[in-house]
């Protein structure tokens, strides 16, 4: 029989970890998460092939949060757009095999990009009626280091103008930190069209450059409560949970140190995470066994 834990709406993306994806999903499931998110290499990079971890997601009983991610899709034009649409739909497939209810796009960083808001929303309404026969939504995110869209209100602004049924957003606190973007306008968005909520910090106070976003990003993040950002964290989390969101938190923590360290450190390190979010800011009150209920 299944344990509820109070934390259940919390899960850990595979980027995290060093390692195989099967030692990925033991970690994990071992720290007492239900879910995972899961990145293309770790797939497509299994020695046995695709099927194979295929496999090992399906056998670890783990929900799979979404898979990502499709990067540099919009906005392009001829041979360039061709091709990514062919990449679209074989990640749409793999997606669907691995039974993701979501794929992951990041905004473009493409110098051959259009800045046009108006094309770049009907690229993200034709990737959405791809993955519509397949059951897949598309979670749209703003990146940084992005070269048109690189703040959150901009992703949610171009998903507005595609309009599209299967078509949302994914906040990543990490981007939205990076960027200082006013986290008061999360107020304004659809809490049915926020597909994923990623959570990360970082150790310093600001990133000046896009390229300091995109280095910090790639090696040094760090858990929810580990970095200096705790108190604009809270108040991102807490806003999204006042809208009425109810879906998914995602840990994307890519860090060379945790690369380097034991999968079960790591692990730990991101359910004590898990479990201060929950705790602490969120005030769930669905104890762990044995253990009291935290008081509101």
């Amino acid at each position: 029989m299944k344990i509820a834990t109070h934390f259940e709406e919390f899960g850990v993306d595979t980027i995290t970890f060093a390692g195989t994806i099967e030692a990925k999903l033991q970690a994990t499931k071992d720290a007492g998460f239900t879910q995972i998110m899961l990145k293309a290499n770790d797939i497509v990079g299994h020695p046995q092939g695709i099927a194979a971890a295929v496999k090992a997601v399906k056998d670890s009983g783990l929900r799979v949060t979404g898979f990502q991610v499709l990067r540099d899709f919009e906005g392009l034009s001829g041979d360039l757009h061709d091709y990514k649409i062919d990449i679209a739909k074989a990640m749409l497939q793999m997606a669907k095999d691995l039974g993701a209810p979501l794929l992951l796009a990041c905004s473009s960083t493409s110098a051959h990009a259009t800045a046009d808001l108006d094309k770049i929303a009907a690229d993200l309404r034709k990737l959405a009626m791809l993955a519509l026969p397949l059951g897949i939504k598309i979670a749209y995110e703003g990146l940084s280091w992005g070269r048109t869209i690189n703040e959150y209100t901009t992703a949610w602004d171009v998903v507005c103008r595609a309009d599209m049924p299967n078509l949302g957003t994914c906040l990543d606190s990490f981007h939205i930190l990076a960027a200082k973007t006013d986290i008061s306008e999360i107020d304004f968005i659809d809490p049915s069209k926020i597909y994923l909520v990623q959570l990360a910090d970082f150790l310093w106070q600001e990133t000046k450059s896009f390229e300091e976003r995109m280095v910090t990003a790639r090696t040094y993040r760090v858990f929810p409560g580990e970095g200096v950002h705790n108190e604009d964290l809270i108040d991102i989390t807490r806003r999204i949970d006042r809208l009425g969101y109810r879906g998914d938190y995602s840990f994307e923590v890519f860090n060379d140190d945790y690369q380097n360290l034991p999968l079960q450190l790591v692990a730990e390190r991101a359910k004590k995470s898990a479990v201060w979010l929950a705790e602490h800011v969120l005030k769930r009150t669905t104890p762990l066994p044995n253990q009291m209920r935290v008081k509101k």
